[in-house]
């Protein structure tokens, strides 16, 4: 069993083959399960030109905010601006190629990538914008458009659990995004809080089996917050 031990021992190890110029997908939802460690250390690395598909882009010194600040990212195919100022400053002034896409479409089109499935119709969208260039159709009385599915050359996760065969448990708000991205990456690499022995995570529990993984690590996580709001005392 020791051959499907997939825990790398370092960061380098982890991203080893991410070159420039590759498309990436970064799981997570706002700040919630990002694999944070994974960000950070491709800051330090000679890389730029990245496709990246997130749900959003982070913070300005957070996330995948720091990439947007490194300038390693030329095209970003995401769902939400949110509260990262610098990618709003760089979608407008033309810096940053950005492909604004419905939150629930975005979903489906990694997730139909995981699955080999090259595109789908969907409603939404159409009449709109997003619809502009694709292919529509009606369907039963309804207007659809074509839609094709997302992949990426390494896929960015931030699991709870794993077990050394890469079986992934997520937790909680970090179970958007993260699973279905495990699955439409060609070199998927996880980080995760905690790394337990092969046959220890109940079978009924895993979420992503570890199939769809290349790599686990563990991580040390800051668990920021992107909007923090107090009530008033």
């Amino acid at each position: 069993m020791a051959g499907l031990n997939k825990v790398v021992n370092n960061y380098q190890e982890a991203l080893a083959g991410l070159n420039s110029d590759m498309t990436i997908m970064v799981g997570g939802f706002g700040l919630c399960g990002i694999p944070e460690g994974l960000i950070n250390n491709m800051t330090q690395m000679p890389i730029k030109g990245l496709t990246a598909i997130s749900n959003n882009a982070g913070v300005d010194d957070f996330g995948l905010g720091l990439l947007l600040q490194n300038r390693q990212i030329k095209t970003m195919i995401a769902s939400y601006v949110g509260e990262n100022a610098e990618f709003e400053r760089q979608m407008l002034s033309g810096e940053l190629e950005v492909i604004l896409t419905p939150q629930g479409t975005l979903a489906e089109k990694i997730r139909a990538g995981g699955a080999g499935i090259p595109a789908f119709f969907t409603a939404t969208g159409f009449g709109t914008p997003v619809a502009e260039g694709k292919e529509t159709r009606t369907i039963d009385g309804r207007n659809y458009v074509l839609e094709p599915s997302l992949s990426a050359d390494f896929a960015l996760v931030k699991a709870w659990k794993a077990d050394t065969m890469g079986n992934l448990v997520f937790r909680h708000t970090a179970a958007n995004f993260n699973p279905m991205m495990a699955t439409a990456g060609k070199v998927t690499v996880v980080e995760v809080e905690e790394i337990v022995a092969a046959g220890e995570l109940d079978p009924n529990h895993i979420h992503t089996p570890g199939i769809y993984v290349d790599r686990v690590i563990q991580g040390q996580f800051e668990k920021r917050i992107e909007q923090r709001t107090i009530k008033a005392g």
